[in-house]
């Protein structure tokens, strides 16, 4: 719970004006409750006027007369009825007019040690604008004449915390910027390649095997037909002599006629 506006104001008035518990009271205003006896006592916040929780609507009289009632309640912050202020946004630097001549001199030094910086975030350290830091950038600031590179963490125009969270961010953004060049780069490159492989047309064929030396082995042998073995000449059974100077068509004649011998015929 949030602790009420002015608390040894507000304990003092409610010490004085209520018979709330002394524990009470300091849980509300968020003090030890020995410092609440001590202000009780006189011996602390001597002098201090009294503040009314119920009229700037912190707490309203019916939760005082619930707790009173109550030793083991605890007294609850009214919710506010004022609409709350809304939070101041985050404008413009403010620069001291004792250091404005010194803001093109503070932009000078910052576009010379770190150019990756953008103008926006020259413009949040310094607390100028990007007219007045392109018209240093390209000399025709009516300072021109007259500006020195200082740097602007040396005269208290930002601080060197500041100065560094915006370089870092610079040159993460300028290192991603570079790997996508590179990226697409490399891309182009390939895409070239590939349409000049495809304008060149066929590929040009394989050349032929060169034939073998004669002499030399050929590899192909064993896929070639094999060559079939000459017819062998009939063998004769032993025990059968072969009439000299017979040839196969004598032989032939010979087994048609029938023989003379009187031995071949049948009795």
């Amino acid at each position: 719970m949030v602790a009420p506006l002015m608390p040894k104001a507000t304990a003092v008035w409610l010490i004085e004006n209520t018979a709330l518990s002394f524990d009470q009271i300091a849980d509300f205003c968020r003090l030890h409750p020995l410092e609440v006896q001590a202000i009780a006592d006189e011996e602390v916040a001597v002098g201090i006027v009294g503040i009314d929780p119920t009229s700037n609507g912190q707490l309203t009289k019916e939760e005082i007369a619930r707790c009173e009632k109550d030793p083991s309640g605890r007294l609850q912050m009214a919710a506010a009825t004022m609409p709350r202020p809304l939070p101041k946004t985050k404008g413009p630097r403010y620069t001291p007019i004792a250091k404005r001549q010194e803001r093109p001199d503070a932009i000078a030094w910052l576009l010379r040690h770190y150019p990756e910086l953008s103008d926006a975030q020259i413009s949040r350290l310094v607390g100028t604008t990007k007219t007045t830091i392109n018209a240093v950038r390209d000399r025709t600031h009516w300072k021109g004449a007259n500006i020195t590179p200082v740097d602007p963490v040396d005269i208290g125009i930002c601080s060197y915390e500041e100065l560094l969270a915006e370089v870092q961010t610079a040159r993460k953004r300028k290192a991603r910027a570079e790997a996508r060049t590179a990226k697409e780069t490399a891309r182009r490159e390939r895409e070239v390649a590939k349409t000049e492989t495809v304008g060149a047309g066929a590929q040009p064929e394989a050349p032929a095997p060169a034939e073998p030396p004669s002499g030399a082995l050929n590899p192909y042998h064993e896929h070639l037909p094999m060559e079939r073995p000459a017819p062998e000449a009939p063998s004769v059974p032993a025990g059968v002599q072969e009439r000299p100077g017979s040839t196969p068509e004598e032989e032939e004649d010979g087994a048609g006629e029938e023989s003379d011998d009187p031995r071949s015929h049948p009795a």
